[in-house]
């Protein structure tokens, strides 16, 4: 997190971000992320305790002033009130305010059993919001091959090796942009990658992958700046690769191909990978939790409800599919 975001914390969400960062093992990202959901909180406190004149706009308040106390004498009930400010008010759908539960779940946890600064956890029994359960959005086969077949830019050969990977791998954003060259193994066929809290896992590769990297290494440029950083930059500096510039690689082969109406992100490129795999390829819920480094196999078992086939597979195996009715009078 770039330090400007912590000058406007109180002292106490500083202790706590750093608290993420060092302690937590979470990614810059991730503390950014509760940042931005205690912010709105923050806000929120000197808001309703009439803090700031009525027509300030609610993004403009600042938080570094927000007493302890108002954290303390918070209640469950206040708490169901904020939600549902967060949804009349800010339009936060259900997903983002499960979002800002589970981060404010988190802080007060820290606040009164880590740090000690508050007697009592006051949203102790706070409830998630009842989640939507939706299907995620993924490229079909055809697309995906077509995605494929249609990459072209001034660095073709990286760009068509990050979308085969994501393609053919199901690995995350921050897991591409972070591999290093040492990260790779011709000889053993694998990837290592570094996922939700720098948890290390080792993922195997197809020839696909291997072909699209060796092809890649072969006009990477050299670094001096990042000479392990597997994803360089075409600039004279070749930095490795940032997360927003992989998005818009993606984004611009996606529009490249006729595909760029449909929703589909680097995330998306990972359900994708996964609903192929389980599809086309077969692959045990079991072994796809593995493979995508999820931490149950709940999380996974969404990708076996994406697959028609299977569904109409099911029917066609009825042992009752053959019963006629024998006594009809027509």
């Amino acid at each position: 997190m770039r330090d400007e975001y912590k000058k406007d914390c109180p002292q106490y969400l500083r202790d706590y971000l750093t608290y993420v960062r060092v302690v937590r093992n979470h990614t810059e990202r991730t503390e950014e992320e509760y940042y931005i959901d205690l912010r709105t909180f923050l806000r929120y406190l000197k808001y309703i305790h009439g803090d700031v004149p009525a027509d300030t706009p609610f993004d403009e308040i600042t938080i570094a002033d927000v007493p302890l106390s108002y954290l303390e004498s918070f209640t469950l009930t206040g708490a169901y009130e904020y939600m549902n400010f967060l949804m009349d008010e800010r339009g936060n759908d259900n997903s983002a305010r499960s979002r800002k539960t589970s981060s404010l779940r988190q802080f007060y946890e820290y606040l009164s059993s880590k740090a000690m600064l508050i007697s009592r956890n006051p949203i102790e029994q706070l409830e998630h919001p009842k989640a939507v359960q939706s299907l995620p959005k993924f490229l079909e086969l055809e697309q995906s091959k077509e995605l494929l077949s249609s990459i072209q830019s001034e660095n073709q050969k990286r760009d068509f090796c990050i979308i085969t990977l994501f393609l053919n791998c199901g690995m995350r954003l921050s897991e591409l942009v972070g591999l290093n060259i040492t990260d790779y193994s011709e000889s053993a066929r694998t990837l290592r990658v570094f996922g939700k809290g720098q948890k290390e896992r080792i993922i195997y590769i197809n020839d696909a992958c291997i072909n699209a990297i060796n092809e890649y290494l072969k006009v990477r440029p050299k670094s001096e700046i990042e000479p392990e950083a597997l994803f360089l930059s075409s600039y004279s500096n070749h930095l490795r690769l940032s997360n927003r510039r992989v998005q818009r690689i993606v984004e611009d082969q996606l529009k490249r191909a006729g595909l760029g109406n449909l929703g589909i992100s680097t995330h998306k490129l990972r359900h994708t990978a996964a609903t192929l795999m389980y599809e086309y390829g077969g692959v045990d819920p079991m072994v796809l939790k593995d493979v995508l480094g999820h931490k149950s196999v709940a999380t996974t078992q969404i990708y076996t409800h994406l697959s028609d086939s299977d569904r109409k597979k099911a029917a066609e195996n009825s042992p009752l599919k053959d019963v006629k009715n024998n006594n009809s009078e027509d």
